[in-house]
């Protein structure tokens, strides 16, 4: 039976005692608070206030603000990144409204105020829904601080919120503009052409059908109409299949594949997936060869590309920026295996589940994130063996709200919006303290329930969050338990 994950609509001593500025600089400005605080609670002032929502007006805001537009605060998001380079939009006119509010008159908790969430959460923190172990750590964006901790430094199962660690390692180490390649390479006497996966699962057939266009003209342009075709999925190495097995929230692990492998129509979630997501591809681009009147002559096989062989076309993905909001909002699986064997690819480490382990933590160790005790066995948080602390997510959202790390923004950008979008869609009623308010990944797996994410205070100030429990009996209750805590956080005057 498949392990229950995160789906639209449907983780004892303290490692860092109060925490010290992230960046070691003084606290951050005042217009960096407000921009954040806008960012969410626009969602709930009027559907027009999602335009102040930053700091990038990449896919992921330009999916809300047109469904907010359209629908308002409720249903899921189902978004195509925009390949365009970010930048900071202009003030809407609607953050005039927003700005008030948030409270930013003469009555606003001034920087480095200290606030005592105690009092709201720990009575929530008691609620037989959250199982047997509940740990938990707030932060003070605005001045590094940790500002309420529960056995902050107690390595638990994080399920889905290990994407977190996934996607800030993968921004850390390869940047916002990185982008995976798919080449179509032929040998020097073109009578051999390799597709070649650089492990993009994004891609899809009408990328892939645009190479296959690309390739036959650059080969009917040499007078060549017949081709050998072969396969190259060699830029990932060790076992395909994730530890959890044979399963419908996510295929073989492959550098060569189209839509994730699956069998049906859907762009995320649960599906049947191909045994052989390369084979597929690769017969799938034979075909369209065919249509662009270059035939193969005989099935494809899987052969590396010879290193004197001419690169004929290249598709690709969207950049980095846009695949960590999508892995996010979606808790996209496939995704998060890709991007942590991309940081394995481009800190010279094999691009396998082991490979990717040792590169995600040793990015993460470089950047100053407490790693002690922490297990990153696969990218996605599948793996029941995963462990991190809540100081660790907690930290892992303060740093990239961190003005100094802008490349770390699509962290923040691609969290599900409570009641709105992705996993938190189906989440947070219209009565809920904490929807629009509220972005956070969700984590589930039996017996373990997990939200890490940002909250807009009731003084507007930015708070990351992490909540992680074990021994749930009922994924519902945790759920609502842990939405409360988040909540209270919405409603904390300080």
């Amino acid at each position: 039976m498949a392990e229950p994950v995160d789906e639209p609509s449907k983780e004892p001593s303290d490692p860092w005692g109060k925490l010290k500025s992230l960046t070691g600089k003084p606290a951050l400005p005042d217009s960096w608070r407000l921009v954040a605080g806008s960012a969410v609670l626009g969602l709930v002032v009027a559907a027009g206030a999602v335009f102040a929502a930053g700091p990038w007006d990449n896919g992921q805001r330009t999916a809300e603000r047109a469904r907010a537009a359209d629908q308002g605060r409720t249903g899921d998001t189902a978004h195509r990144s925009s390949s365009a380079s970010p930048a900071e939009p202009k003030p809407a006119p609607s953050a005039a409204a927003v700005l008030a509010a948030l409270g930013t008159g003469t009555g606003r908790t001034p920087a480095g105020t200290a606030l005592a969430p105690g009092k709201a959460l720990d009575p929530l923190m008691k609620a037989p829904a959250l199982g047997t172990r509940t740990t938990a750590v707030v932060v003070d964006t605005a001045t590094g601080k940790q500002i309420y901790a529960r056995a902050a430094g107690t390595p638990m199962t994080p399920a889905s919120t290990v994407k977190l660690a996934t996607t800030v390692a993968a921004l850390s180490a390869l940047g916002p503009d990185h982008r995976i390649d798919t080449t179509v390479r032929a040998s020097p006497d073109l009578r051999t052409v390799t597709l070649v996966g650089g492990g993009d699962p994004t891609l899809d057939e009408a990328g892939l059908r645009a190479l296959a266009r690309s390739t036959a003209k650059a080969l009917t342009d040499r007078k060549v109409r017949k081709v050998a075709l072969t396969y190259d999925a060699s830029a990932y190495s060790g076992p395909a299949r994730h530890p959890i097995g044979p399963n419908d929230n996510i295929a073989p692990v492959s550098a060569l594949m189209v839509r994730e492998g699956r069998l049906d129509k859907s762009d995320h979630g649960p599906a049947a997936r191909s045994g052989d997501p390369a084979a597929e591809a690769a017969r799938l681009f034979a075909g369209y060869l065919k249509d662009s009147g270059v035939n193969a002559t005989a099935e494809p096989r899987s052969h590396r590309a010879a290193a004197k062989a001419t690169t004929l076309a290249t598709h690709r993905s969207d950049p980095l920026s846009a695949l960590v909001e999508r892995t996010l909002t979606n808790s996209d699986n496939d995704l998060a295996e890709a991007l942590a064997r991309q940081t394995a690819l481009g800190t010279g480490r094999p691009a396998s589940f082991a490979g990717a382990r040792g590169a995600v933590t040793a990015q993460l160790k470089k950047i100053g994130m407490p790693v002690t005790g922490a297990r990153l066995g696969d990218g996605s948080g599948l793996d029941r063996n995963d462990k991190v602390s809540a100081a660790l997510l907690a930290g892992l959202l303060a740093h990239a709200a961190d003005p100094a790390h802008p490349e770390l923004r699509p962290v923040l950008t691609g969290l599900p919006v409570a009641g709105f979008s992705g996993t938190l869609g189906g989440r947070y009623g219209e009565k809920s303290g904490g929807a629009g308010l509220v972005r956070a990944k969700t984590g589930t797996l039996t017996g373990v329930n997990a939200l890490a994410g940002t909250v807009v205070d009731a003084r507007g100030r930015l708070l990351a969050f992490a909540f992680l429990t074990s021994g749930t009996t009922s994924p519902g209750d945790a759920e609502k338990a842990l939405d409360d805590l988040a909540s209270a956080l919405a409603a904390e005057a300080g």
